[in-house]
């Protein structure tokens, strides 16, 4: 994955030639001889990592450290300090405005080397890994492009997936990936009709059965990639309808047959789509909500799941109310953007 270059910041010439010499044939490199110049070049050119000098007349490599993290359009470039063996004890003060690293002077060819390689492949990963998120949300999104009505529906029960899911023990890893892929759970809606997603009222016998087959269909859009999270994504598409009795679809599976992670999705679903006003029904009181949740326990439900659920009930509604806000807010930028001006 393509990076900007290397700045690198000293007011030592001999200092910027012994770098340059390390690093030249492998990178790109900038430099600047004193902190303003730096900061100058930073918003010119946006490095993608920054060795800096601490002493430096003027403007110290402190002082621009804190100016970068200051702004949020620079705070993620990674600084290492390079630094004297006379400042090599102040590591702690360097961690803690910002800097990811240090190189002590004289330096060394491999360890700069080393160092510079390290920071770009996490600064590769962590792009990657955005790239990666931003996919499964467009995921999500398109199977609910023509469902106007859900809002943020698929992050909020993402969300409540996630923290059943840890009260149920499951470890940081899985519970994370579990929160992804329950954001597509209902990707196969993407092969469903309008005049079906569309419809004001409730669908007839032909209709609900088009409406079945998105489990399928989320299914193998969603198989198609080999990766765990991908495997869970897909798993939960296709089996978060089932119920605890055997009366669900599309297989009719019961009890532990069911997949764990679809058996926590659906309370997840259910307890968010209650929640929610659409064009056929008013959101339900939570007394309802919860009563409704109990009397499924052993029937649509999981009842263990359904206890577990109940005693983290404080945790959800939080998660709620904090989702809820995020909605207003969203609600009233777009509002504010589609406003003429004065």
């Amino acid at each position: 994955m393509p990076h900007g270059p290397i700045l690198i910041v000293d007011d030592e010439p001999s200092n910027l030639a012994i770098l340059r010499q390390i690093l030249q044939k492998d990178y790109s490199l900038r430099f600047a001889v004193n902190g303003p110049e730096a900061l100058e070049l930073v918003n010119k050119v946006r490095p993608s990592l920054i060795l800096l000098d601490i002493q430096m007349p003027g403007m110290d490599g402190y002082q621009v450290c804190r100016a970068l993290k200051a702004d949020p359009k620079l705070e993620s470039i990674p600084v290492i300090f390079v630094t004297s063996l006379a400042e090599s004890g102040k590591e702690k003060e360097g961690f803690a405005i910002g800097c990811v690293d240090y190189l002590t002077k004289p330096v060394s060819a491999d360890i700069v080397l080393a160092r510079v390689k390290t920071h770009l492949s996490l600064i590769r990963a962590t792009k990657l890994e955005d790239s990666y998120h931003k996919a499964i949300y467009m995921l999500g999104k398109a199977g609910h492009y023509n469902d106007t009505d859900t809002g943020l529906h698929i992050w909020r029960m993402a969300a409540y997936s996630r923290k059943l899911a840890e009260a149920l023990a499951w470890d940081a890893e899985q519970c994370e990936l579990l929160e992804y892929a329950a954001a597509m759970h209902d990707t196969g809606k993407i092969g469903i009709p309008d005049s079906i997603l569309r419809k004001p009222g409730k669908l007839d016998a032909d209709e609900w059965d088009i409406m079945k087959t998105h489990t399928q269909i989320g299914y193998e859009i969603l198989s198609t990639s080999q990766s765990p999270l991908f495997d869970l994504a897909a798993e939960i598409a296709l089996h978060h309808h089932e119920k605890w009795d055997g009366s669900g679809y599309p297989f009719g599976l019961s009890g532990l047959s069911i997949p764990e992670s679809a058996r926590i999705v659906a309370i997840a679903d259910v307890f968010d789509a209650l929640s929610m006003t659409r064009p056929y029904k008013n959101a339900w009181a939570l007394d309802d909500i919860l009563n409704f949740l109990k009397q499924g326990a052993g029937q649509h439900f999981d009842p263990k799941f359904i206890d577990c659920f109940m005693t983290i009930l404080p945790e959800i509604m939080k998660t709620k109310a904090n989702w809820e806000m995020r909605e207003r807010e969203a609600k009233f930028e777009a509002l504010q953007i589609s406003k003429p001006p004065a």
